[in-house]
């Protein structure tokens, strides 16, 4: 305890960053537990559709769209779903919907926005369209 206590006293600021770090850490686990939207892998997602008729939502530019996705999956423009304009999507409020992005970071804000427009229960395939594809699973390609 002591070498702790030296060692506070000789590296304050070395001290105060671990003890951010270390609030980080805590800080960020809390949040994802409570959230009330959930990151998911891509296996979940399949139980996801296939138990509970979810919806996956791919939010990827139109031609990404178009060369290979998620087989069902419903196409939302990125700058529709930045301005909150789900319409397209009112009628899934209460199933799950599962949001697809490149590679898993544009969706959160996009699920932020669908939380708060009342969607029942938003989920994040975490990694993306790339975690899919990494995981070989099938997609389909056109229109």
């Amino acid at each position: 305890m002591e070498q702790y206590i030296e060692f506070i006293g000789n590296h304050p600021i070395l001290s105060v960053i671990w003890l951010v770090i270390v609030f980080m850490l805590i800080s960020g686990w809390f949040k994802s537990k409570f959230s009330a939207i959930k990151q998911i892998n891509p296996q979940q997602l399949t139980l996801l559709v296939n138990r509970e008729n979810a919806v996956v939502v791919d939010i990827r530019a139109q031609k990404d769209f178009t060369a290979g996705r998620i087989a069902n999956a419903v196409h939302l423009s990125a700058e529709k779903a930045k301005q909150s304009d789900f319409a397209e999507l009112e009628k899934h409020k209460s199933q799950p919907i599962i949001l697809v992005c490149a590679t898993g970071m544009t969706a959160s804000g996009i699920a932020n926005n669908l939380s708060k427009a009342g969607f029942e229960s938003v989920f994040i395939l975490s990694g993306g369209m790339q975690s899919w594809q990494s995981a070989g699973l099938p997609q389909v390609s056109g229109r």
